[in-house]
């Protein structure tokens, strides 16, 4: 789908079917979170030893424990426990324990954001993220949801459930289209605008690709590169072909969805990059 000045200027597919976010998932729990910290319910500054997190042995350290809710948000918190949900790759480059303080190094962590989805779910107190039973999975059957549509993963490995989540092509371009309205919908404000801001700006880069990191969300690279993604882009990216990007610069939202209930291939990131160069260039969107 793409989105132009709030309305749809081409879409094809099955822009109304659910299916799974992979990591598209966590931009949506920094939104959130972002409502919580603006009710006061979650600090940024709060470390982990205040809020009683803690992990399967061998437990968290002194040291882990001082990482703050913004060092998860930045994915810098030097806590690398096994994780949930997590890709083989993932695993195999997360650093030994202990080999960072708090803050100090980014690596993309399934912990930090797992342990973000514990933080909303005990401070938040509205029972957004919960474990489903056997009746709620009866009642999606019944309702002819997708099985997993709203299940949290859990494992062994520890005790921070992931949340996969599953969302229509459509739903996804109206939440791009939410966060490039600065948070506002309707004439309503759902997420602050502060919050917008500074969630979608870098503090990070990751080394391999240029890209940055806010909170939770991927940016366009801190050094503008000619005729790349424009500057202040942020990205929604997930595996196996999910991505939503928000384009500030010319009021616009594009989005690609993988139907990964199919096993389609995963398209390349050459290919992504192509589509949007395509897409920028099929115009015209005149810089705001």
């Amino acid at each position: 789908m793409v989105v132009h000045r709030g309305a749809v200027v081409a879409e094809w597919g099955d822009a109304a079917k659910r299916t799974e976010l992979a990591s598209v998932r966590k931009r949506l729990l920094s939104a959130l979170i972002g409502i919580a910290v603006a009710e006061r319910k979650i600090s940024l500054d709060s470390t982990l030893a205040q809020l009683g997190i803690d992990d399967n042995a061998p437990s968290l350290t002194d040291v882990e424990k001082q990482a703050t809710v913004r060092m998860l948000l930045e994915a810098r918190s030097g806590v690398y426990h096994a994780a949930l949900y997590e890709t083989p790759t993932m695993a195999k480059q997360r650093p030994a324990r202990g080999s960072h303080e708090p803050g100090t190094f980014w690596y993309y962590n399934n912990w930090d954001f797992n342990a973000l989805g514990t933080i909303y779910e005990h401070r938040d107190g509205n029972g957004h993220l919960r474990c489903v039973g056997p009746a709620d999975r009866q009642a999606d059957r019944d309702a002819g949801l997708p099985a997993g549509g709203r299940r949290l993963f859990s494992g062994a490995a520890s005790i921070h459930r992931a949340y996969p989540l599953r969302m229509s092509a459509r739903d996804l371009a109206r939440f791009g289209l939410l966060y490039l309205n600065k948070g506002a919908w309707a004439g309503k404000q759902i997420v602050p605008a502060d919050w917008v801001r500074e969630s979608t700006r870098p503090y990070s880069v990751q080394p391999s690709s240029g890209f940055g990191y806010g909170y939770l969300w991927w940016t366009a690279p801190p050094t503008p590169v000619p005729d790349g993604i424009p500057e202040g882009t942020f990205i929604a990216w997930g595996a196996g072909g999910q991505h939503a990007f928000i384009i500030p610069a010319y009021d616009l939202v594009v989005v690609n969805r993988v139907d990964r209930d199919q096993n389609l291939p995963e398209p390349k990131v050459s290919e992504v990059k192509q589509l949007l160069s395509l897409t920028l260039k099929a115009g015209p969107f005149s810089r705001q």
